[in-house]
């Protein structure tokens, strides 16, 4: 496959062109592609107008498509979820610094957007670099976090009002109330063989023996430090683009700067495993 890799920053992403997904993947070109994500942790694709079902094509090439646990999906893929904020909402869906649902047992391997409809201006959506974060504190600091396990719950207040404009429309009923994990404050990536912080100002509530305000004050600590300028990308979305990121070693962030526009996307999740 003649693809082209431009990268988008000095941390990670990378832009592939001369791909046209709509035409499917050989394995080798799976492979290709899969190996881009590996090494910038969030890959992107423009002009792909793709069916629901080449979208999921194209998710099943590169993992395990799993339904996302408060919003129903469509009918007949499930695993797609629409993304969305209406021009009288104010709020959007995970509008906070998060790696995805992080409240499981075994977080996604990944998650990938799809652009249907985007506004005329703002809705981009930041990533960052959670290698570059783990080794860029000090020694004495990352001794100290590995062997620490950190407290996740879907039930955090700020990241649970991003979720209530869809669970009043798309929600579904079957859900539990809330879901509880816990993972390593530092998770080694179980294909690279690298280590990344893995706590996040959207899910993680605390930190396992320790008190509640010494948890407070590390896990402040590494929510500023983690999402610093140099370990971050910005991509601004237009119709029609894909995204696809590595959730076990990067966060994403939706900027809200577009009250009363609408900005679609559709959202596929792939089956990871337990971190450690």
């Amino acid at each position: 496959m003649s693809m082209q890799v431009q990268r988008l920053s000095g941390s990670l992403g990378a832009v592939i062109s001369q791909v046209d997904l709509r035409q499917g993947l050989t394995a080798d070109s799976a492979a290709q592609i899969r190996q881009v994500l590996l090494q910038h942790g969030v890959i992107f694709f423009r002009d792909q107008g793709l069916t629901s079902a080449q979208f999921m094509a194209f998710a099943r090439a590169m993992g395990e498509p799993v339904e996302y646990p408060f919003v129903k999906g469509f009918a007949d893929f499930p695993q797609i979820i629409e993304v969305k904020k209406l021009e009288h909402e104010k709020v959007n869906f995970g509008g906070i610094w998060h790696s995805d649902t992080t409240y499981l047992d075994c977080p996604p391997m990944g998650s990938m957007l799809l652009a249907q409809e985007i506004p005329p201006y703002g809705g981009d959506t930041l990533f960052a670099c959670q290698y570059a974060a783990y080794e860029a504190l000090s020694d004495t600091m990352q001794r100290l976090l590995d062997g620490l396990q950190g407290i996740s719950s879907s039930a955090k207040a700020d990241v649970s009002k991003t979720r209530e404009d869809r669970i009043q429309s798309d929600g579904n009923a079957a859900a539990p109330q809330s879901y509880t994990s816990q993972h390593p404050v530092v998770r080694t990536h179980p294909e690279t063989g690298r280590k990344a912080l893995f706590v996040n100002v959207a899910h993680t509530s605390g930190i396992v023996g320790l008190t509640d305000a010494e948890s407070a004050s590390l896990l402040t600590f590494l929510f500023q430090h983690q999402v610093k300028p140099e370990f971050t990308c910005r991509w601004s979305w237009r119709s029609h683009d894909l995204a696809f990121w590595d959730n076990r070693c990067a966060q994403h962030n939706p900027i809200n700067d577009y009250h009363g526009f609408r900005r679609i996307l559709h959202r596929i999740t792939l089956q990871g495993d337990k971190p450690r």
